[in-house]
């Protein structure tokens, strides 16, 4: 993917990314919500459980990936116009990701995690007829709540995105491929389909 907005507008729309780094214990991954600054520099900001055990991997300036995983599908060869042809097809897998390199460090200020806390959760609760805010929350329960969590930043050094969105085929193909999974049944597939109409 060439077009930097929509690479970072995937980042922002799937933000789940798998947190992957490396310790003491080998390599570590989990999904942790994250929120996207431009910058500069850009970053990564999220939370994680202070007990999680990926915490104590993340050194000052530690290397992290994340990565953002969009619409994705199974293709079935069935679906080509190719097969018909000469049948000379195979199964394969379209899909949309972004992936996000960088130098890590936790904090572990209260006043940020609040910050932190309350972006991402103003960010998810958009829209909402009844918007929750982290200010709904008493006081003292909230205290205890940023105890039990670290901050987590990451500059982000590299962002980039692929797309495999069966390019490679002709047009009467990918025409059997949208048309092939506008009819599965996951809302993943009927997205993809979607996207493949761009």
């Amino acid at each position: 993917m060439q077009d930097e907005a929509e690479i970072v507008e995937i980042v922002r729309k799937h933000s789940l990314g798998l947190l992957i780094t490396t310790g003491a214990g080998g390599l570590m991954a989990d999904p942790i919500p994250f929120l996207y600054f431009e910058g500069p520099p850009r970053r990564l900001v999220a939370h994680l459980a202070r007990a999680n055990p990926q915490v104590a991997s993340i050194g000052e300036g530690c290397e992290a990936l994340v990565v953002f995983q969009a619409e994705n599908a199974y293709v079935s060869p069935g679906w080509y116009a190719a097969k018909r042809e000469h049948g000379k097809v195979v199964p394969t897998w379209n899909y949309v990701i972004v992936q996000a390199r960088g130098r890590a460090r936790i904090h572990d200020d209260r006043q940020w995690l609040r910050t932190q806390v309350g972006m991402l959760t103003d960010q998810h609760e958009i829209g909402r007829a009844e918007p929750w805010a982290v200010r709904d929350a008493p006081e003292d329960f909230l205290a205890s709540q940023l105890r039990g969590i670290v901050g987590l930043e990451i500059e982000i050094e590299t962002l980039e995105g692929k797309a495999k969105l069966s390019q490679n085929r002709s047009e009467a193909d990918r025409a059997g491929v949208r048309e092939g999974l506008s009819q599965e049944p996951f809302i993943g597939a009927r997205l993809m389909a979607w996207r493949l109409g761009d």
